[in-house]
């Protein structure tokens, strides 16, 4: 049974390519996961040798995404808000995405766990 979680979530209004959102979320992911490894080092270390199970959600607006942010800083979650660079598909400074943990999955529920699954 995992404990620990990393949880990706996606702007579903921004309508992106599968590869744009693949990149998206692998930034939020690699984002994420070394604030933890920076500030919550047994979270990462647990959660790296359980496999790092990562669950990506969705969003239907920037202004949910930041409200997601504002939650998981409150409860002290290592988090990372995504900005395109715009080279692509989108305008540059467009938010994406953000990832959240690893985090126990009881505090990471408390923000995502009502999400539907991208």
């Amino acid at each position: 049974m995992f404990k620990y979680k990393q949880v990706i979530v996606v702007r579903a209004d921004l309508k992106m390519s599968p590869g744009k959102i693949a990149a998206q979320v692998a930034h939020g992911s690699v984002g994420a996961a070394e604030m933890a490894r920076k500030k919550h080092r047994r979270w990462f270390s647990l959660w790296f040798s359980e496999g790092q199970k990562k669950v990506v959600v969705k969003v239907n607006s920037e202004r949910e995404l930041l409200d997601l942010k504002k939650k998981a800083d409150s409860l002290g979650l290592p988090n990372m808000l995504i900005q395109d660079a715009g080279l692509t598909e989108l305008p540059p400074g467009t938010v994406t995405a953000l990832g959240i943990g690893p985090a126990p999955n009881e505090i990471l529920d408390q923000v995502t766990g009502g999400l539907p699954l991208l």
